[in-house]
Protein backbone atom coordinates (compact mmCIF):
# COMPACT_ATOMS: atom_id res chain seq x y z
CA UNK A 1 0.00 0.00 0.00
CA UNK A 2 1.23 3.48 -0.63
CA UNK A 3 1.91 5.81 1.98
CA UNK A 4 -0.57 8.84 2.99
CA UNK A 5 2.29 11.18 1.88
CA UNK A 6 2.88 9.20 -1.59
CA UNK A 7 -0.20 9.95 -2.28
CA UNK A 8 -1.03 12.88 -1.41
CA UNK A 9 2.35 13.64 -3.75
CA UNK A 10 0.62 11.97 -6.86
CA UNK A 11 -2.32 13.45 -6.59
CA UNK A 12 -1.09 17.19 -6.44
CA UNK A 13 0.50 15.86 -9.45
CA UNK A 14 -2.92 15.23 -11.09
CA UNK A 15 -4.08 18.39 -10.14
CA UNK A 16 -1.71 20.74 -11.91
CA UNK A 17 -2.35 18.07 -15.11
CA UNK A 18 -6.08 18.81 -14.74
CA UNK A 19 -6.26 22.26 -14.16
CA UNK A 20 -3.54 22.53 -17.63
CA UNK A 21 -6.10 20.64 -19.61
CA UNK A 22 -9.50 22.07 -20.87
CA UNK A 23 -12.71 20.92 -19.05
CA UNK A 24 -15.69 23.21 -19.59
CA UNK A 25 -18.71 21.06 -19.16
CA UNK A 26 -19.69 18.38 -21.86
CA UNK A 27 -16.09 19.02 -22.68
CA UNK A 28 -14.26 17.01 -20.52
CA UNK A 29 -13.29 13.88 -22.27
CA UNK A 30 -9.27 15.05 -21.96
CA UNK A 31 -9.30 15.42 -18.36
CA UNK A 32 -11.91 11.99 -18.26
CA UNK A 33 -8.36 10.38 -19.92
CA UNK A 34 -5.99 11.74 -17.17
CA UNK A 35 -8.32 10.17 -14.54
CA UNK A 36 -8.47 6.95 -16.30
CA UNK A 37 -4.51 7.13 -16.50
CA UNK A 38 -4.82 7.63 -12.69
CA UNK A 39 -6.30 4.12 -12.21
CA UNK A 40 -4.68 2.50 -14.52
CA UNK A 41 -1.24 3.58 -12.52
CA UNK A 42 -3.03 2.09 -9.30
CA UNK A 43 -3.86 -1.08 -11.07
CA UNK A 44 -7.07 -0.13 -10.51
CA UNK A 45 -9.79 -1.45 -13.24
CA UNK A 46 -12.56 1.21 -13.79
CA UNK A 47 -15.96 1.87 -15.92
CA UNK A 48 -16.27 5.02 -17.77
CA UNK A 49 -19.65 6.79 -19.37
CA UNK A 50 -19.24 9.64 -21.82
CA UNK A 51 -17.23 11.56 -19.41
CA UNK A 52 -18.09 10.34 -16.14
CA UNK A 53 -15.50 7.54 -14.43
CA UNK A 54 -16.19 5.06 -11.88
CA UNK A 55 -14.75 2.56 -10.11
CA UNK A 56 -15.34 0.05 -7.05
CA UNK A 57 -13.19 -1.31 -4.36
CA UNK A 58 -11.22 -4.86 -4.95
CA UNK A 59 -13.01 -6.59 -1.91
CA UNK A 60 -16.59 -5.67 -3.35
CA UNK A 61 -19.22 -7.56 -1.55
CA UNK A 62 -23.01 -7.57 -2.87
CA UNK A 63 -24.12 -8.24 0.96
CA UNK A 64 -22.96 -5.26 2.22
CA UNK A 65 -23.96 -1.66 1.99
CA UNK A 66 -22.27 0.92 -0.68
CA UNK A 67 -20.63 4.30 0.14
CA UNK A 68 -20.12 6.81 -2.54
CA UNK A 69 -17.72 8.86 -3.05
CA UNK A 70 -18.03 12.05 -5.91
CA UNK A 71 -16.58 15.36 -7.22
CA UNK A 72 -16.65 16.70 -10.50
CA UNK A 73 -14.00 16.99 -13.16
CA UNK A 74 -15.65 19.55 -15.26
CA UNK A 75 -15.58 23.58 -14.81
CA UNK A 76 -17.39 26.71 -15.75
CA UNK A 77 -15.46 29.11 -18.68
CA UNK A 78 -12.80 31.12 -17.10
CA UNK A 79 -13.46 34.62 -15.49
CA UNK A 80 -12.65 37.59 -17.40
CA UNK A 81 -10.83 39.14 -14.39
CA UNK A 82 -8.03 36.28 -14.05
CA UNK A 83 -4.62 37.67 -14.17
CA UNK A 84 -2.84 34.67 -14.22
CA UNK A 85 -3.21 32.20 -17.59
CA UNK A 86 -6.46 29.76 -16.02
CA UNK A 87 -4.65 26.94 -17.66
CA UNK A 88 -1.25 27.22 -15.88
CA UNK A 89 -0.72 25.48 -12.87
CA UNK A 90 1.01 27.78 -10.91
CA UNK A 91 2.27 27.33 -7.13
CA UNK A 92 3.21 30.36 -5.21
CA UNK A 93 3.02 31.12 -1.54
CA UNK A 94 1.85 28.35 -1.20
CA UNK A 95 -1.26 28.51 -3.60
CA UNK A 96 -1.78 26.36 -6.05
CA UNK A 97 -3.62 28.38 -8.97
CA UNK A 98 -5.68 28.08 -11.87
CA UNK A 99 -9.06 27.22 -13.28
CA UNK A 100 -10.76 24.44 -11.39
CA UNK A 101 -8.13 23.69 -8.77
CA UNK A 102 -10.77 24.54 -5.76
CA UNK A 103 -14.16 23.73 -7.34
CA UNK A 104 -13.76 21.07 -7.48
CA UNK A 105 -10.06 19.68 -8.98
CA UNK A 106 -9.03 19.75 -4.89
CA UNK A 107 -11.89 17.87 -3.59
CA UNK A 108 -11.57 15.33 -6.44
CA UNK A 109 -8.12 14.30 -5.81
CA UNK A 110 -8.21 14.10 -2.04
CA UNK A 111 -11.25 11.85 -3.00
CA UNK A 112 -8.95 9.97 -5.61
CA UNK A 113 -6.48 9.60 -3.19
CA UNK A 114 -8.48 8.47 -0.29
CA UNK A 115 -10.26 5.82 -2.56
CA UNK A 116 -6.48 4.46 -3.41
CA UNK A 117 -5.55 3.65 0.32
CA UNK A 118 -8.90 1.99 1.40
CA UNK A 119 -9.31 0.47 -2.25
CA UNK A 120 -7.45 -3.29 -1.32
CA UNK A 121 -8.44 -3.58 2.36
CA UNK A 122 -9.86 -7.28 2.91
CA UNK A 123 -12.42 -5.97 6.02
CA UNK A 124 -14.39 -3.08 5.38
CA UNK A 125 -18.14 -2.92 6.29
CA UNK A 126 -18.84 -0.72 3.14
CA UNK A 127 -18.71 -1.35 -0.89
CA UNK A 128 -16.75 1.73 -1.64
CA UNK A 129 -17.18 3.17 -5.04
CA UNK A 130 -15.56 6.33 -6.72
CA UNK A 131 -17.27 8.57 -9.45
CA UNK A 132 -15.21 11.34 -11.09
CA UNK A 133 -18.62 12.55 -12.68
CA UNK A 134 -18.98 15.12 -15.65
CA UNK A 135 -21.32 18.22 -16.23
CA UNK A 136 -21.54 18.93 -13.03
CA UNK A 137 -21.40 22.57 -13.20
CA UNK A 138 -23.91 22.61 -16.10
CA UNK A 139 -26.11 20.31 -14.38
CA UNK A 140 -26.15 18.07 -17.36
CA UNK A 141 -27.90 15.25 -18.60
CA UNK A 142 -24.37 13.33 -18.57
CA UNK A 143 -23.21 13.97 -15.32
CA UNK A 144 -23.46 11.92 -12.21
CA UNK A 145 -27.57 11.53 -12.45
CA UNK A 146 -26.54 9.24 -16.14
CA UNK A 147 -24.48 7.17 -13.75
CA UNK A 148 -26.59 6.43 -11.11
CA UNK A 149 -28.18 3.17 -12.77
CA UNK A 150 -25.38 1.71 -13.08
CA UNK A 151 -24.61 1.64 -9.48
CA UNK A 152 -25.69 -1.00 -6.90
CA UNK A 153 -27.90 1.34 -4.33
CA UNK A 154 -26.43 3.93 -2.39
CA UNK A 155 -26.67 3.92 2.00
CA UNK A 156 -24.60 7.23 1.89
CA UNK A 157 -22.09 9.55 0.24
CA UNK A 158 -19.52 12.14 0.59
CA UNK A 159 -19.99 14.85 -2.57
CA UNK A 160 -16.34 16.83 -2.98
CA UNK A 161 -16.61 20.29 -3.08
CA UNK A 162 -14.97 22.94 -1.31
CA UNK A 163 -15.91 23.34 2.35
CA UNK A 164 -12.93 23.86 4.40
CA UNK A 165 -12.94 20.34 5.39
CA UNK A 166 -16.19 21.39 7.30
CA UNK A 167 -19.23 19.38 7.27
CA UNK A 168 -22.00 21.00 5.06
CA UNK A 169 -24.95 18.36 6.59
CA UNK A 170 -27.97 20.39 4.60
CA UNK A 171 -27.84 21.51 1.15
CA UNK A 172 -31.01 23.69 -0.44
CA UNK A 173 -32.03 22.62 -3.87
CA UNK A 174 -33.07 24.89 -6.79
CA UNK A 175 -36.42 24.81 -8.70
CA UNK A 176 -36.57 27.66 -11.56
CA UNK A 177 -39.57 28.59 -12.50
CA UNK A 178 -41.01 29.96 -15.85
CA UNK A 179 -44.39 31.78 -15.18
CA UNK A 180 -46.61 33.36 -17.80
CA UNK A 181 -49.29 35.85 -16.64
CA UNK A 182 -51.81 35.81 -19.50
CA UNK A 183 -53.89 39.19 -20.40
CA UNK A 184 -55.93 40.76 -23.48
CA UNK A 185 -53.73 42.11 -26.30
CA UNK A 186 -54.41 45.69 -27.25
CA UNK A 187 -53.75 49.43 -28.74
CA UNK A 188 -52.29 51.26 -25.78
CA UNK A 189 -54.82 54.15 -26.55
CA UNK A 190 -57.20 52.24 -25.33
CA UNK A 191 -59.04 51.06 -22.74
CA UNK A 192 -57.86 47.67 -21.24
CA UNK A 193 -58.65 46.26 -17.94
CA UNK A 194 -56.22 42.74 -18.28
CA UNK A 195 -52.90 43.81 -19.23
CA UNK A 196 -50.81 41.11 -18.01
CA UNK A 197 -48.03 43.29 -17.18
CA UNK A 198 -50.82 44.88 -14.09
CA UNK A 199 -52.28 41.30 -14.01
CA UNK A 200 -48.44 39.98 -13.12
CA UNK A 201 -48.10 42.70 -10.30
CA UNK A 202 -49.85 40.56 -7.38
CA UNK A 203 -48.37 37.13 -8.68
CA UNK A 204 -44.77 39.18 -7.72
CA UNK A 205 -46.08 40.33 -5.10
CA UNK A 206 -47.13 36.74 -3.80
CA UNK A 207 -43.62 35.54 -4.80
CA UNK A 208 -42.31 38.28 -2.31
CA UNK A 209 -44.41 37.37 0.30
CA UNK A 210 -45.89 33.85 0.83
CA UNK A 211 -43.57 32.16 2.98
CA UNK A 212 -43.54 28.08 3.42
CA UNK A 213 -44.67 26.88 6.57
CA UNK A 214 -41.75 24.54 6.98
CA UNK A 215 -38.28 25.99 8.16
CA UNK A 216 -35.26 23.53 8.57
CA UNK A 217 -33.21 23.73 11.56
CA UNK A 218 -30.30 23.72 8.92
CA UNK A 219 -31.18 25.67 6.13
CA UNK A 220 -33.85 28.07 7.01
CA UNK A 221 -36.64 28.88 4.89
CA UNK A 222 -37.89 28.18 1.60
CA UNK A 223 -36.84 31.71 -0.35
CA UNK A 224 -38.29 32.30 -3.59
CA UNK A 225 -37.03 35.21 -5.90
CA UNK A 226 -38.16 36.54 -8.90
CA UNK A 227 -35.04 37.49 -11.46
CA UNK A 228 -37.00 38.30 -14.70
CA UNK A 229 -39.46 40.14 -16.08
CA UNK A 230 -40.21 40.38 -20.25
CA UNK A 231 -43.25 41.65 -21.11
CA UNK A 232 -44.15 44.20 -24.65
CA UNK A 233 -41.98 44.78 -27.78
CA UNK A 234 -43.02 48.79 -28.59
CA UNK A 235 -44.48 51.38 -26.44
CA UNK A 236 -48.03 51.76 -28.06
CA UNK A 237 -48.85 48.40 -27.77
CA UNK A 238 -50.21 46.03 -24.76
CA UNK A 239 -48.76 42.96 -24.90
CA UNK A 240 -50.87 39.29 -24.64
CA UNK A 241 -48.19 37.74 -22.25
CA UNK A 242 -45.83 38.97 -19.08
CA UNK A 243 -43.41 36.54 -18.15
CA UNK A 244 -41.99 35.93 -14.85
CA UNK A 245 -38.62 33.85 -14.18
CA UNK A 246 -38.32 32.78 -10.85
CA UNK A 247 -35.91 31.66 -8.28
CA UNK A 248 -36.51 28.92 -6.04
CA UNK A 249 -34.09 27.45 -3.04
CA UNK A 250 -35.85 24.75 -1.55
CA UNK A 251 -34.87 23.43 1.75
CA UNK A 252 -34.41 19.94 2.50
CA UNK A 253 -38.22 20.02 4.18
CA UNK A 254 -40.00 19.91 0.32
CA UNK A 255 -39.31 18.46 -2.33
CA UNK A 256 -39.57 20.41 -5.43
CA UNK A 257 -42.76 18.88 -6.55
CA UNK A 258 -44.15 19.77 -3.21
CA UNK A 259 -43.10 23.65 -4.08
CA UNK A 260 -44.33 23.53 -7.56
CA UNK A 261 -47.73 22.09 -6.26
CA UNK A 262 -48.08 24.93 -3.88
CA UNK A 263 -47.13 27.25 -6.28
CA UNK A 264 -49.59 26.36 -8.87
CA UNK A 265 -52.20 25.85 -6.48
CA UNK A 266 -51.71 29.64 -5.40
CA UNK A 267 -51.57 31.65 -8.94
CA UNK A 268 -53.95 31.67 -11.80
CA UNK A 269 -50.94 32.27 -14.56
CA UNK A 270 -49.34 29.14 -16.39
CA UNK A 271 -45.84 27.69 -14.42
CA UNK A 272 -43.62 25.43 -15.88
CA UNK A 273 -40.58 24.28 -14.16
CA UNK A 274 -37.15 24.13 -16.20
CA UNK A 275 -36.36 20.68 -14.06
CA UNK A 276 -37.06 18.89 -11.64
CA UNK A 277 -34.52 17.15 -10.43
CA UNK A 278 -32.38 19.33 -8.31
CA UNK A 279 -33.84 18.83 -5.13
CA UNK A 280 -32.64 19.22 -1.55
CA UNK A 281 -30.58 16.94 0.45
CA UNK A 282 -28.90 16.23 4.23
CA UNK A 283 -27.82 13.72 6.62
CA UNK A 284 -28.78 13.56 10.02
CA UNK A 285 -26.25 14.74 13.05
CA UNK A 286 -26.43 11.52 14.24
CA UNK A 287 -25.41 9.53 11.11
CA UNK A 288 -21.72 7.72 11.42
CA UNK A 289 -20.51 9.54 8.96
CA UNK A 290 -21.14 13.47 10.24
CA UNK A 291 -19.82 12.37 14.05
CA UNK A 292 -16.33 11.32 13.15
CA UNK A 293 -16.36 14.37 11.78
CA UNK A 294 -17.51 16.10 14.53
CA UNK A 295 -15.12 14.48 16.61
CA UNK A 296 -12.07 15.79 14.97
CA UNK A 297 -12.85 18.88 15.48
CA UNK A 298 -15.62 19.94 12.32
CA UNK A 299 -18.26 21.91 12.70
CA UNK A 300 -21.55 21.59 10.53
CA UNK A 301 -23.31 23.62 8.47
CA UNK A 302 -26.19 24.10 5.48
CA UNK A 303 -25.11 24.86 2.49
CA UNK A 304 -27.01 27.25 0.55
CA UNK A 305 -25.13 26.79 -3.03
CA UNK A 306 -25.61 23.39 -5.47
CA UNK A 307 -24.01 20.18 -6.01
CA UNK A 308 -24.42 16.91 -7.68
CA UNK A 309 -25.90 16.06 -3.60
CA UNK A 310 -28.82 17.54 -5.73
CA UNK A 311 -29.11 14.13 -7.78
CA UNK A 312 -28.92 11.70 -5.18
CA UNK A 313 -31.51 9.89 -3.10
CA UNK A 314 -29.35 8.56 -0.61
CA UNK A 315 -28.25 10.71 2.72
CA UNK A 316 -24.93 12.68 1.85
CA UNK A 317 -22.25 14.87 2.85
CA UNK A 318 -20.62 18.17 1.18
CA UNK A 319 -16.70 17.87 2.56
CA UNK A 320 -13.96 18.87 0.74
CA UNK A 321 -10.40 20.99 0.57
CA UNK A 322 -11.02 24.76 -0.45
CA UNK A 323 -13.79 27.57 0.34
CA UNK A 324 -16.57 27.94 -1.77
CA UNK A 325 -15.84 31.41 -2.10
CA UNK A 326 -13.20 31.21 -4.33
CA UNK A 327 -15.11 29.54 -6.23
CA UNK A 328 -15.92 30.37 -10.30
CA UNK A 329 -13.30 33.75 -9.06
CA UNK A 330 -10.46 35.36 -11.45
CA UNK A 331 -7.52 33.41 -10.16
CA UNK A 332 -8.80 30.63 -8.54
CA UNK A 333 -6.80 28.70 -6.37
CA UNK A 334 -6.09 26.41 -3.70
CA UNK A 335 -3.50 26.11 -0.81
CA UNK A 336 -1.81 22.83 -1.04
CA UNK A 337 -1.42 22.72 2.49
CA UNK A 338 -5.50 22.10 2.29
CA UNK A 339 -5.39 19.14 -0.17
CA UNK A 340 -2.74 17.61 2.55
CA UNK A 341 -5.13 17.85 5.37
CA UNK A 342 -8.23 17.16 2.95
CA UNK A 343 -6.92 13.64 2.17
CA UNK A 344 -5.72 12.65 6.06
CA UNK A 345 -9.25 14.02 7.37
CA UNK A 346 -10.89 11.74 4.59
CA UNK A 347 -9.18 9.00 5.79
CA UNK A 348 -9.01 9.52 9.22
CA UNK A 349 -13.49 10.49 9.32
CA UNK A 350 -13.80 7.22 7.04
CA UNK A 351 -11.30 4.87 8.96
CA UNK A 352 -13.56 6.00 12.22
CA UNK A 353 -16.61 5.66 10.50
CA UNK A 354 -16.04 2.39 9.45
CA UNK A 355 -14.55 1.16 12.93
CA UNK A 356 -18.57 2.59 14.55
CA UNK A 357 -19.76 0.21 11.81
CA UNK A 358 -17.67 -2.88 12.14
Amino acid sequence: MKSIEILTQEAIALLKALIETPSFSSEEDQTALLIENWFTQNNIPFERENNNIWAFNKNFDKSKPTLLLNSHHDTVKPNQGYTNDPFEAIVKNGKLFGLGSNDAGGCLVSLLATFVHFYSNENLPYNIVMVASAEEESSGKNGLNSVLKHLPELECAIVGEPTLMQLAVAEKGLLVLDVIVKGTASHAAHNNPDNPIYNAIPIMEWFNSYQFEKISEVLGPVKMTVTQVTAGKQHNVVPAECHLVVDIRVNDCYSNQEILDTVRKHLTAEVNPRSMHLNASSIPVAHGLVQAGIALGRTTYGSPTLSDQSVLSCQSLKLGPGETLRSHSADEFIFINEIEEGIQLYIKILSDFFIQTS
